[in-house]
């Protein structure tokens, strides 16, 4: 189990049960020192609450109690911590593991989360494919990224060829504009790859089985966006347009691509 508290504020946890592995994430909140976290059902209505007093994220040893909402029982929870993901330029540590709130069919991921000496936050330095039920290392990737928390790992399909993919976040730039790293399924070697797919804030429909770009720059007042195709698993270009805020209008209107350069 990890999770992620902000004194006095929102709180997220993933869980999983060793006999299964099948990430199970949980939203609540702590405040004034108790945290308290909620189980969903099928419905997603809250079906239990885990409830944590005097949560102190220094505790070696943290008590809670789980409480089934419908029938009332109760379970006492004892935790062991393991680490504890530390900021500031004088600790240094390296490849701590943080189970991802996503998962494929058979396998899970681990986030191998490190940090260097002189640098004030922590960064993600690699990813662990792992079997579910069995812990089976099935792949291990060195990586230089950013960290988003506890929800770096994303899945989808993004070459359209009906097997589910992983991306991981890399990085995040000025306003909503962020990157990151596409892998794709090679059956012939039951491995993930890099796609090399590059391009700012890339959305993936699998209808049209399209690839968008939205670049957005100079406070939003102006916006490019390309269209691209997968051929042979690589992104080709299909069309560009350059939107430019019109104050006249109030609303952004298309121009020729050399205005957006």
């Amino acid at each position: 189990m990890v999770t992620n508290a902000s004194t006095d504020g929102a709180a997220r946890a993933i869980y999983v049960y060793t006999k299964f592995e099948d990430p199970i994430v949980i939203n609540g909140n702590l405040k004034k020192g108790r945290l308290v976290l909620f189980e969903k059902d099928l419905n997603k209505k809250n079906s239990a609450t885990l409830t944590f007093n005097n949560f102190n994220a220094r505790n070696s040893h943290p008590e809670g109690i789980w409480t089934d909402l419908k029938t009332k029982k109760e379970l006492k929870i004892t935790l062991v911590k393991d680490f504890e993901i530390e900021s500031g330029e004088d600790s240094e540590w390296a490849d701590k593991e943080i189970i991802q709130p996503v998962s494929l069919d058979t396998k899970y991921f681990k986030l191998l989360v490190s940090k260097k000496k002189g640098d004030f936050e922590p960064k993600v330095t690699g990813l662990k494919i792992l079997e579910k039920k069995t812990d089976k290392l099935l792949q291990r990737i060195d990586l230089d990224c950013q960290l988003l928390g506890l929800d770096n790992v994303s899945t989808g399909d993004y070459n359209f060829d009906g097997i589910k993919d992983f991306s991981v976040f890399e990085s995040s730039y000025a306003g909503p504009n962020t990157s990151s790293l596409y892998f794709l399924y090679d059956p012939k070697t039951n491995k993930y790859t890099d796609s090399g797919f590059s391009g700012v804030s890339l959305e993936f429909d699998n209808q049209t089985k399209r690839i968008t770009e939205h670049n957005q720059c100079c406070a939003g007042q102006q916006h490019t966006v390309a269209i691209y195709k997968v051929i042979n698993n690589k992104m080709v270009l299909v069309e560009e347009h350059c939107y430019i805020w019109n104050e006249k209008k109030k609303d952004l209107v298309e121009h020729k691509m050399k205005d957006c350069e």
